[in-house]
């Protein structure tokens, strides 16, 4: 079957904006007592050329773990040892970050049917309600719907409040009937890739470190033999690749997966397509996965299970205590070179957790 579609990067440059609700933010004094009682940090200067990564690091329980130094880092770029430029170390007994790191919550109703859609609305209002609905950072709600992202709430800690706000979107979340078949799923996987643009162009505006939980089981992989890519075609999905995960790391957005359910066989797929593509000739379509970003971004696939507010809890763990580093990228011999990311921590018994790769430009 060919694709006999547009490639994804044309779909980037016509993205409906969206705005934010005219309401004032909940004030920082409704953070928990520990944040309020921590001096913050101001986000590193930005130098121009420089590369800035956001490193989770975590136990073998997966409990993030402060308290590290610079030298505790090693910085791989190809396989050779980078020169980490800057240092900073944030949560646990370090500074907290200013901005704080925010939490966008997002609602696909695209790619779920609706009485799916109703429950992984229970479980986030679950989450929300926790502790008296007092949030631990500040969180924001996203719903993806047929006509683009629709954005419910400036950040806010007030939880009880967002709850009421996701309690309320019955109408909303009523999607009209897609297409079926091929058609139906290249229009989703389109729709969802023009919003992670969108959430990625918006929030490269703003200062500070930004989790994306994405809730649902994310848009088609297209893995199959069947469909065919011209070299066009390839060309278009890599530069998109480009685009967007550039965009991403310079927005300092990590993405996380949750879905409820429970795993089949084409839960883990997308673990097939972790390895950083060089070329165009290389590009497949699952390349572009939810899953996949998740990964690339330093962030996390969690699920599916039947606790999702279970899962959105252990994404928001990793707001607390990460470090920010950067480096200078050697020069790059033509457009789009692709380099292969890694930093490890000195104790065998810890993992870190950043971008994967990048882009470079001459």
């Amino acid at each position: 079957m060919s694709r006999s579609r547009c490639g994804c990067l044309a779909l980037f440059v016509c993205l409906p904006v969206f705005s934010w609700p005219q309401q004032n933010p909940a004030p920082a004094a409704a953070s928990t007592q520990s944040q309020a009682a921590s001096p913050s940090a101001p986000q590193p200067e930005k130098k121009e050329g420089h590369i800035y990564l956001d490193v989770m690091v975590t136990d073998k329980a997966g409990a993030p773990v402060s308290g590290l130094e610079l030298k505790d880092f090693t910085l791989l770029d190809n396989n050779q040892p980078g020169k980490i430029l800057s240092f900073q170390a944030f949560g646990g007994s370090a500074q907290k970050a200013s901005p704080p790191v925010e939490v966008i919550l997002l609602v696909d109703t695209v790619n779920e049917p609706f009485q799916q859609v109703s429950i992984t609305r229970q479980q986030i209002a679950n989450f929300l309600l926790q502790n008296g609905g007092h949030l631990a950072a500040p969180v924001s709600l996203f719903v993806l719907t047929n006509q683009g992202v629709d954005a419910q709430r400036r950040p806010t800690y007030d939880g009880n409040g967002l709850a009421q706000d996701i309690r309320q979107l019955d109408n909303h979340l009523r999607t009209i009937t897609r297409s079926a078949g091929f058609w139906g799923a290249d229009e989703r996987f389109q729709l969802s890739l023009q919003a992670l643009h969108n959430i990625a162009d918006n929030e490269a505006k703003k200062p500070g470190r930004k989790l994306l939980i994405w809730a649902g089981p994310g848009w088609p992989l297209f893995d199959t033999p069947r469909i065919e890519s011209t070299y066009k075609e390839q060309q278009q999905d890599f530069d998109a690749l480009v685009q967007l995960s550039t965009r991403l790391r310079e927005a300092r957005i990590s993405v996380y997966s949750v879905s409820l359910g429970q795993p089949n066989l084409g839960t883990f797929l997308y673990q097939d397509f972790l390895k950083g593509v060089k070329k165009p000739a290389k590009m497949n379509l699952p390349n572009l996965g939810l899953k996949v970003f998740a990964v690339e971004t330093g962030g996390r696939v969690v699920g599916p299970d039947n606790d999702m507010a279970a899962q959105i809890d252990r994404c928001v763990q990793d707001a607390g205590a990460f470090y920010t580093l950067s480096f200078d990228p050697p020069r790059a011999n033509g457009a789009n070179e692709y380099h292969d990311l890694k930093v490890l921590v000195d104790n065998p018994a810890l993992t870190a957790r950043t971008n994967t790769g990048y882009y470079n430009q001459p």
